[in-house]
């Protein structure tokens, strides 16, 4: 079963005292891709750095909506210029914890969705208690290639970020007894959703409270299968192909 992991964060200091056997531990374990995520310029540079050490792992750049005073147009275009880059992300709005100003979370997004469609990059997108608005930006430049990485919406949310053309990515949260995911896990078509761990992040059922990583996807794409009724196999099969069409552009 290949697997493709879209969206991680294995350059935080979460994975300091491992991350070359864990790395290594994914890659015997069926994990054939790794996107890594920057969300400000430290971590754009370790994905980079990360992506240019294995031939398996990605990078995308961008700044979180939590960083965007720290935003440097110039940094993001310099980097996103690798070979090993792959998206602008994640990007977006944050009114959960609002650790930046609305205004300026909102400014920086746009700017950042310009510079992905300036370099035809696809974009990460980060969303959190902020779905109008987000959507309000987004489809004022109408970017081709976008993912909703931990998709938080509901239903309706779903249908209006699909009519756009554009992905949906589950993580560990679809795993846990108060989800409200199910229906749009349902509803998603196999050629729209993603699949991610976010680790160190969101954790799955078994493992909750531990530290993530991209050898438990396979409890994400299980979870998956239950829920659309159809094998494992499967569903990590229609996961691959999407992530290599959206990313690689194979």
């Amino acid at each position: 079963m290949k697997i493709f992991e879209t969206h991680a964060h294995l350059d935080f200091s979460n994975f300091d005292k491992d991350r070359d056997a864990l790395l290594q531990d994914c890659f015997a374990k069926g994990i054939e891709y790794i996107v890594n995520v920057g969300v400000d310029e430290k971590t754009i540079i370790a994905s980079i750095k990360m992506a240019e050490k294995y031939p398996q792992v990605y990078a995308t750049v961008g700044y979180h909506p939590h960083d965007a005073e720290a935003f440097d147009a110039e940094i993001v275009r310099k980097y996103a210029k690798h070979e090993k880059c792959v998206a602008i992300g994640e990007i977006g709005l944050d009114y959960y914890r609002n650790l930046s100003p609305k205004k300026v979370q909102k400014q920086v997004f746009e700017e950042q969705i310009k510079i992905a469609m300036e370099m035809d990059l696809p974009i990460v997108v980060h969303d959190r208690d902020a779905h109008e608005d987000t959507l309000e930006i987004l489809e004022k430049y109408m970017p081709p290639k976008v993912v909703f990485h931990c998709f938080a919406g509901d239903e309706l949310f779903a249908q209006k970020v699909l009519n756009n053309g554009w992905k949906i990515s589950f993580t560990g949260t679809i795993t846990y007894k108060n989800s409200l995911l199910g229906n749009v896990v349902r509803m998603v078509p196999n050629d729209a959703f993603l699949i991610e761990t976010d680790s160190p992040y969101l954790t799955p059922v078994p493992f909750r409270g531990k530290r993530n990583d991209p050898t438990k996807l396979r409890y994400v794409i299980e979870k998956i299968a239950d829920l659309k009724r159809i094998p494992p196999k499967k569903v990590a099969e229609y996961a691959y192909q999407n992530s290599v069409r959206f990313f690689l552009g194979e």
